[in-house]
């Protein structure tokens, strides 16, 4: 980080920090628009972000890294668009997957893969199986993923289980939340403490509804690409400064109320 942050950073260390940190990461078209840039190029600018906030997110010591990356309707834009963040993909996985093992970088990626190019599943799948031991930081890119699609994917997961073990009662009962859980992207992950939309848009845009039910949300007229540690370190001075009651009272016995 840069010096002027280190102080706001042993601040913000001191802190409660979030177990999961997601980030929206929106604005690189219009970035690039305000430039007189091809959208592409704010694609680019977008990726050097990313790298950034990897990296701060493991000096500060946050654990789990969700970004969102590509989602279900992304598949509506041009086609040209389309395919150009696949080979932006392609090149950053090829370029830091030795980085990712030197910083004990682990992958992980929700979302339906089947559907991406074959080279970006074959990449993808390799770097989640080179980087799986390593602990310093999760970082999950939700990479073809919606809310809705997730949560249908994950009941028919859950239908089929259950037609497996051959119990006709278990088919027909409403299931408990965590049989739900076990089957969504993010089986095993910590619930999203803290979720971060950049360009000044304040919506979730079917971004992990359920994991983000009891999520503090931040919203930034940053533009992604210029999304830097500084502005990561404002987000997490505010999240701290925030109750979290979880529909509770907080310090009920004390205050009596």
């Amino acid at each position: 980080m840069g010096a002027g942050n280190d102080t706001i950073l042993l601040k913000v260390k001191k802190g409660e920090l979030p177990s999961h940190l997601a980030i929206i990461m929106d604005g690189n078209g219009r970035w690039a628009a305000r430039r007189k840039l091809l959208r592409v190029e704010g694609h680019k600018a977008g990726a050097t972000a990313v790298d950034k906030i990897i990296q701060a997110s493991i000096q500060i010591g946050i654990p789990v890294l969700s970004l969102y990356a590509f989602s279900t309707e992304n598949w509506k834009r041009p086609e040209t668009e389309v395919n150009a963040l696949f080979e932006l993909l392609n090149f950053y996985l090829k370029r830091k997957a030795k980085s990712l093992i030197k910083n004990g970088i682990s992958l992980r990626v929700s979302g339906d893969i089947s559907k991406l190019p074959l080279k970006s599943r074959k990449l993808l799948n390799e770097t989640i199986t080179n980087t799986s031991s390593l602990n310093k930081l999760i970082l999950n890119l939700c990479i073809n993923y919606g809310s809705r699609d997730e949560l249908l994917i994950a009941v028919e997961k859950l239908i089929k289980k259950r037609i497996v073990l051959g119990d006709i009662k278990k088919i027909s009962s409403l299931p408990e939340w965590n049989e739900i859980e076990e089957n969504l992207y993010t089986n095993g992950l910590p619930d999203i403490d803290l979720l971060i939309r950049t360009a000044g848009e304040k919506r979730l845009s079917n971004f992990m509804l359920l994991q983000s039910a009891y999520a503090e949300l931040y919203f930034t007229d940053i533009e992604w690409p210029d999304f830097g540690e500084s502005e990561l370190l404002k987000a997490l001075i505010e999240y701290q400064r925030r109750t979290r009651k979880f529909g509770g009272l907080v310090e009920e016995s004390k205050t009596g109320k």
